[in-house]
C-alpha cells in the first residue's frame, strides 16, 4: 500500500513539473501580451560598414501582411543643411506595393510613452516611386530647412508577405548650385 501512495505521488509530481513545462514553453507565449513594433534599445552589427549611422523611425505594426504606418523620422540633428531632394532607397527584396498616394512628408513630434507620435503640418512636395518600387524621391516645395525641428516621411503600406530586415537608405540633395548627394543614414526595418 505504501509503494502504491509513493508510485502516485512521484506520477503527480512528473505529470505537474511536464504539464508546467510544457505550459512555459508554448503556452505562455500565447498569454504574453503582444508588444507595439518600434526599433529596437540596442543594435548590435558584426562588421559595420564605416560611415554607416543608424535614423530613427516608428512602424506601428510589424507582423507580415499587417495594414502598417511607417514613420522615417529626420531629426534636426541629423540634417546637416538644408534638404532640397530626398531619396529613399528600397531595398528591392522588400515585396509590398508602395503606392504615391500613400506617402506624404511631414513636420513631426514625435512621440514616446506618453504621447503619441503626430504629423503637425504637412510639407507639399512631389513624391515620385520608381517602377521597380525600389527607389523614392521627395522633392519639396521649399528645402527642409537646417534647423532643430523634426521631419518624418510618411508611409501606410500592407507589410510584405515574407519576414525580415530591411535597410531603407536616405540620401539628400543641397540647395547649392551642384546638387550632390550625401548619405544621412539608414533605417532599418523589422518585418516578423
Amino acid at each position: 500500500m505504501l509503494k502504491k501512495k509513493k508510485l502516485l505521488s512521484t506520477f503527480k509530481k512528473s505529470f505537474f513539473v511536464g504539464s508546467s513545462a510544457f505550459l512555459f514553453g508554448t503556452g505562455a507565449s500565447l498569454l504574453a501580451p503582444q508588444s507595439f513594433a518600434s526599433p529596437g534599445f540596442f543594435e548590435y552589427q558584426w562588421n559595420p560598414e564605416p560611415g554607416y549611422k543608424r535614423l530613427k523611425y516608428f512602424q506601428s505594426s510589424s507582423e507580415r501582411n499587417e495594414r502598417s504606418t511607417y514613420y522615417f523620422f529626420l531629426r534636426g540633428k541629423e540634417r546637416k543643411e538644408d534638404i532640397k531632394k530626398l531619396t529613399i532607397a528600397v531595398p528591392d527584396y522588400f515585396e509590398a506595393k508602395i503606392k504615391t498616394k500613400k506617402l506624404n512628408l511631414c513636420k513631426v513630434k514625435i512621440g514616446g510613452y506618453r504621447a503619441r507620435t503626430r504629423c503637425l503640418a504637412n510639407i507639399p512636395s512631389l513624391i515620385t516611386v520608381n517602377d521597380k518600387q525600389t527607389i523614392i524621391e521627395i522633392l519639396p516645395e521649399e528645402p527642409i530647412p537646417y534647423n532643430k525641428d523634426n521631419y518624418a516621411v510618411v508611409m501606410k503600406i500592407f507589410n510584405p508577405r515574407k519576414r525580415g530586415m530591411f535597410q531603407f537608405r536616405a540620401l539628400s540633395q543641397n540647395t547649392d548650385e551642384i546638387p550632390i548627394s550625401t548619405y544621412l543614414g539608414t533605417w532599418n526595418i523589422d518585418v516578423q
